[in-house]
């Protein structure tokens, strides 16, 4: 197994998780999870990164379906098959509501979701790429309501 999604992804830096070390839980993907990891790297990741112009936090990559659970994340998360990044602006060099924007008009992609935040700029933003013929384009808008995480589509 290479030690690398692609150019400037790790494997350590896609499976890494502060609740799976703690928990001693194994975040290893499959053969066909790296498979889509490297393919959401190459259509989406490497591409935003050429634009922005240096590193771009990876926040969540990867993740089993026990790390998932144990973390709440949704039963159907895409993030367990491969198939989802969540990225952050932590190194300043473009915002997170602007890296949103350059994906959503430049870059295919199955569904973008601008995560909490405000109307300027989200905290962070997850993505989700499955295939040229599969992706459906969706963007979605995260807030909580009365503590419960909620989806509107915008």
């Amino acid at each position: 197994m290479s030690d690398r999604i692609s150019e400037h992804v790790s494997l350590k830096e896609a499976t890494k998780s502060n609740t799976a070390t703690r928990l001693e839980i194994k975040n290893e993907p499959r053969e066909l999870d790296l498979v889509r990891m490297m393919l959401i790297a190459e259509k989406v990741f490497e591409p935003l990164r050429k634009w922005v112009g240096g590193p771009i936090k990876v926040n969540s990559f990867y993740r089993s379906p026990e790390l998932n659970s144990a973390i709440g994340g949704s039963k159907n998360s895409q993030h367990c098959i491969g198939c989802a990044i969540d990225i952050d602006d932590t190194f300043g060099y473009k915002t997170n509501a602007q890296m949103f924007d350059y994906i959503k008009s430049n870059l295919d992609y199955d569904q973008m979701i601008w995560e909490f935040g405000d109307d300027d700029n989200c905290d962070w933003v997850h993505i989700s790429y499955i295939s040229e013929d599969a992706n459906r384009r969706r963007l979605l808008k995260a807030t909580k309501i009365n503590g419960k995480t909620n989806y509107r589509i915008i």
